[in-house]
């Protein structure tokens, strides 16, 4: 081979492994905060994977909110009125959290079809709804309109 064009090659094969080398970096990086979001309808069917951080949203159910006397842990249900999926959170609830308001809580889902969440975001006015959930309530046919 032309000594040139072993060089060229050279040149070419290292931008080649390089390129894929940074990919692969990008994208193990990544893994650890790609959370999917799943309506309640798909978390009942089984869709959402069990003990992978995803997301769930959707309405709070009216009187489902239980608080602990003890601790600030609350369970509350999420419904898409497709499903409804039990939501364990402890920690402090964001002021517009509300029963029959839009929520979407981030965190795991455990064998026993519970999700346990990390973070539970709220609407942020009365006219917001979060995308996701909208499109999930949208789904199933009902449609937000606040």
């Amino acid at each position: 081979m032309h000594p040139k064009r072993k060089k060229r090659l050279i040149v070419v094969l290292a931008v080649v492994v390089l390129s894929s080398l940074g990919v692969g970096l990008v994208t193990y990086g990544l893994r650890g905060n790609i959370n999917l979001f799943y309506p309640p309808a798909d978390v009942i069917a089984g869709k959402a994977p069990v003990g992978q951080p995803i997301r769930v949203g959707g309405m709070v159910v009216e009187g489902s909110i239980v608080r602990s006397e003890s601790s600030l842990d609350v369970r509350f249900e999420v419904t898409d009125y497709a499903g409804t999926v039990p939501v364990m959170y402890s920690g402090i609830l964001p002021d517009l959290f509300d029963e029959g308001q839009g929520v979407v809580a981030a965190g795991k889902l455990d064998e026993r079809g519970v999700f346990v969440a990390h973070e539970v975001l709220a609407k942020h006015d009365e006219n917001y709804m979060p995308p996701e959930v909208a499109e999930a309530l949208e789904a199933v046919g009902k449609k937000y309109d606040r």
